[in-house]
């Protein structure tokens, strides 16, 4: 067994270890005064760099969190490591072999070095096993792995720049080739190498396309690796490492050994959703792209780029990417990565191609400059958030631009910078087709609704567009119909005319009856007591007895409302009878049918102007049919002007 490593070596390794070089693997630095250099914290989640090293001195401390120390510590604590180990690794970047007390001192093989120094080789190893193979063409197994990457635009170039490999489909080449290397059973198997069965070791990667996934030192820590054979349908389309001592799916990203320079420089990352979409997006210019390995992006990812990106409250904001696919999924992984948005500073966007092709599949089919445009032109998270909620809403109807506004009011309110919520009120309130007064008067609700939430401040609104969010009000099929709010004056009015249609049927002509649409009344409950009207009219029921008159009303309206048949015919009036026939005047009777024709008329002319508004909002909507909803708009007007006109000659 090796013994302690000899004090003046230690002294050495961190004599020539730099500081920055090793923090910069975590932390993105910028100057901080004579000497000195900052960044976030990679001990804790901050918006406001605290965390400052001072080259000449050798040291680093946090004036957040209070962590500080030497470069032995910063490895130490970053990496997880063991103060032997993280000599170790120091050591080995700096190329000095190191001196043992005691008489100990590395093994042939280097089986000395620490645990986690041990299988960081052994997947450097397997890595150089793995590419090794894909590589030589005098494998004839391989050449389905080579097909795969040209199919998808990759040349042995893209294939060797990622460092792509194949993993044979007998059961055990690498694990043997391990084992000759000089490594333990223990080591590929505690690795994620290797498993272990009934029959002994196996590989744990067979007949697959494998992508190294590397840590942001750039030491592979695991693979991901992909189905190869029709006949190996049996096993899933994606493996990827389990987790191990070195390997934590939920704390790297594949791609940022290649991508943090260029996320450092840029101050933007793009977040894709598979290994070939990082190639793609690298290979056509986009280098700061990375992809999550086996698991959603989450809280850990965020806090990796932020220290990469620099993304402080205080500085110019960074820009973070995401691209899904156009599908439900994708929606739906947009959604979650919004519910998130309150962790960066950066300004969140959101790419999706039109046609819903991946950054390989856009590649592919029209080229690179198209994957440079994709990203060059994602929409903010915000807006993509808030045409995926109103979708799900029909904005044709007064209801549905309601319920839309009550639904993105909460997303508008969440905005950070509240000093941008008055211009999105009104760019939503255009895409609504609502007052821009009333959207804001929304927006204000909702934020007082989050400031009273017991989740706390941080709380997030639910992203429409996921489960959390209420659909829609059950419609005129529903079993159950709410009761009418007799509070609404539109509503009262429907009530009155549905009474006198009920207790007098005689008293409306044949030709009012039909033209009064069940559209034109608004509580549900009406429109069905309207229904049974209307087809007991049909069947000649009116000239009869009133009693038969409501029985056969009762029949035809649905089973939930009759009881407010029952309740329409025994109702009073609120008007005062004719003393000579016992019947409500005749103009009390003309002015109920036509306040309801007029409120009718009404909101089909807020509805066509709601069209229009988003018309003219809409970059993307058909201009063409500007002109035709003009017209019908001025036909709605001009039939309203009629029908007052009608009701006082």
């Amino acid at each position: 067994m090796a013994g302690r490593i000899k004090a003046e070596d230690i002294t050495s390794v961190k004599e020539r270890s730099s500081i920055e070089d090793v923090v910069r693997d975590h932390v993105t630095l910028r100057p901080a005064g004579v000497g000195s250099l900052k960044g976030l914290c990679p001990f804790h989640d901050e918006k406001t760099p605290s965390f400052t090293i001072r080259p000449s001195v050798g040291t680093y401390h946090c004036f957040g969190c209070g962590e500080g120390g030497d470069v032995l510590d910063f490895v130490q604590k970053v990496e997880h490591l063991t103060f032997t180990e993280s000599v170790e690794r120091l050591a080995a970047k700096v190329g000095m072999e190191l001196r043992y007390e005691e008489g100990g001192g590395p093994r042939e093989g280097g089986a000395s070095l620490g645990k986690r120094s041990r299988l960081l080789e052994a997947h450097r190893v397997a890595e150089e096993f793995y590419t090794g193979l894909l590589l030589d063409r005098a494998r004839g197994d391989a050449r389905v792995g080579r097909d795969f990457l040209r199919e998808r635009g990759f040349d042995a170039a893209a294939a060797e720049r990622f460092g792509v490999g194949f993993a044979p489909a007998d059961g055990d080449a690498l694990t043997r080739h391990l084992l000759q290397r000089g490594f333990t059973e223990d080591e590929v198997t505690t690795g994620g190498l290797t498993g272990r069965g009934s029959r002994g070791l196996y590989d744990r990667f067979r007949g697959r396309l494998v992508w190294p996934i590397r840590d942001t030192t750039g030491d592979t820590v695991g693979f991901g690796a992909r189905r190869l054979f029709e006949e190996d349908r049996i096993a899933a389309k994606y493996l990827n490492t389990s987790e191990t001592p070195i390997y934590k799916k939920s704390q790297v990203l594949y791609g940022l050994d290649l991508a943090k320079k260029a996320i450092a420089v840029d101050r933007r990352a793009v977040v894709v959703e598979g290994y070939t979409d990082v190639m793609a997006a690298h290979l056509s210019g986009v280098e700061g792209a990375v992809a999550t390995c086996g698991t959603a992006f989450g809280v850990d990812h965020i806090k990796i780029l932020r220290r990469i990106m620099r993304d402080e409250a205080d500085h110019a904001p960074a820009r973070v990417v995401f691209t899904f696919d156009g599908d439900a999924a994708g929606q739906k992984a947009a959604m979650k990565a919004f519910g998130e948005d309150q962790r960066w500073a950066a300004q969140s966007f959101v790419a999706v191609a039109p046609d819903g092709m991946d950054p390989c599949e856009l590649r592919l089919a029209k080229g690179d400059a198209e994957v440079a445009a994709l990203v060059d032109n994602a929409v903010p998270m915000f807006e993509f958030a808030v045409r995926t909620t109103i979708r799900r809403f029909d904005l044709e109807t007064a209801e549905g631009r309601v319920q839309a506004m009550k639904a993105v009011a909460p997303i508008i309110g969440s905005i950070r910078d509240t000093s941008l919520r008055p211009e999105y009120t009104r760019t939503v309130s255009g895409w609504l087709g609502i007052e821009v007064e009333q959207m804001a008067a929304e927006v204000k609700k909702a934020g007082r609704l989050a400031s009273t939430d017991d989740a706390g401040p941080d709380r997030r609104p639910s992203p429409a567009g996921t489960d959390e969010v209420p659909e829609p009000g059950p419609g005129e099929g529903s079993v159950s119909l709410p009761p009418p709010d007799l509070r609404d004056p539109v509503v009262a009015v429907e009530r009155q005319l549905l009474q006198a249609l009920v207790q007098y049927p005689t008293q409306f002509p044949e030709a009012d009856l039909e033209a009064l649409d069940p559209e034109a009344l608004t509580a549900p409950a009406h429109r069905a007591v309207l229904d049974g009207i209307r087809i007991a009219a049909a069947n000649g029921r009116r000239t009869g007895s009133t009693a038969a008159w409501v029985a056969a009303i009762g029949e035809a309206a649905p089973v939930p409302v009759r009881g407010l048949v029952a309740e329409l015919s025994v109702a009073p009036l609120p008007v005062r009878y004719d003393s000579s026939t016992g019947l409500p005047p005749r103009r009390y009777l003309d002015s109920l049918l036509m306040g309801v024709r007029d409120a009718h008329l009404g909101r089909r002319i807020a509805d066509a102007m709601a069209t229009l508004r988003r018309i003219q909002n809409d970059p993307a909507a058909d201009q063409s049919s500007l002109r035709e909803r003009t017209t019908a708009l001025h036909a709605l007007e001009l039939e309203r002007v009629r029908l007052r006109e009608a009701a006082t000659s």
